[in-house]
């Protein structure tokens, strides 16, 4: 049985409106559950309320590396930081498939610091970006210079920015916006399912 798995982002966990409405809207348009995955550094940030930066990187894929199963096939979806995290654990792990909700090309006006590393390492895992045209992690602009591998798949979110709000002038609602992107993920994990 393919489990599905959601990760959080570095600044809000699965108690955020969008997470939690994700989740809600996915779980009941697809009759699939969506098993979510708290990291420790969150739990605290949750228990104590005390605002904390996220550890590097590379814990963070050790950390959930031991919460799965190397041979239990997976489908990861992941808002921001945690898409950093679901690309390095198609090295490890037997991922079907990955989605993206906002993956953080680069610090805000930071692109040469980029993330693409994250990226070849999903290799050849399908990975589907869902990006808002208006995310300051990540511009149209910029990823569309870009050589991404041939395993990475973008959909742009017209008016989105990194966390899915769209301003007053594209006359798109946060559930339009939600559903798009539920929509788009649903079809991808029932394609990437279908195999096992």
């Amino acid at each position: 049985m393919t489990k599905l798995y959601l990760l959080h982002g570095a600044g809000a966990g699965h108690q955020s409106a969008f997470l939690a409405d994700f989740k809600g809207q996915f779980e009941q348009q697809s009759g699939l559950s969506l098993a979510p995955i708290t990291l420790a550094y969150m739990r605290q940030i949750e228990t104590t309320g005390a605002r904390r930066p996220p550890p590097a990187i590379n814990k963070l894929v050790q950390e959930v590396q031991q919460m799965i199963d190397p041979n239990e096939p997976i489908i990861l979806i992941a808002k921001s930081m945690g898409c950093r995290i679901s690309a390095e654990l198609c090295k490890s792990h037997k991922v079907l498939a990955c989605i993206a909700l906002g993956f953080p090309f680069y610090p805000a006006k930071k692109p040469e610091k980029h993330r693409l590393a994250h990226l070849d390492a999903s290799q050849p895992v399908p990975y589907l970006v869902l990006q808002g045209t208006r995310d300051s992690l990540g511009s149209p602009e910029w990823v569309t210079q870009q050589t991404l591998p041939a395993n990475v798949h973008m959909h742009w979110i017209e008016g989105a920015d990194h966390d899915f709000k769209a301003l007053k002038r594209y006359n798109r609602s946060a559930e339009d916006i939600l559903q798009e992107l539920v929509g788009h993920a649903q079809a991808f994990v029932q394609t990437h399912l279908g195999n096992h």
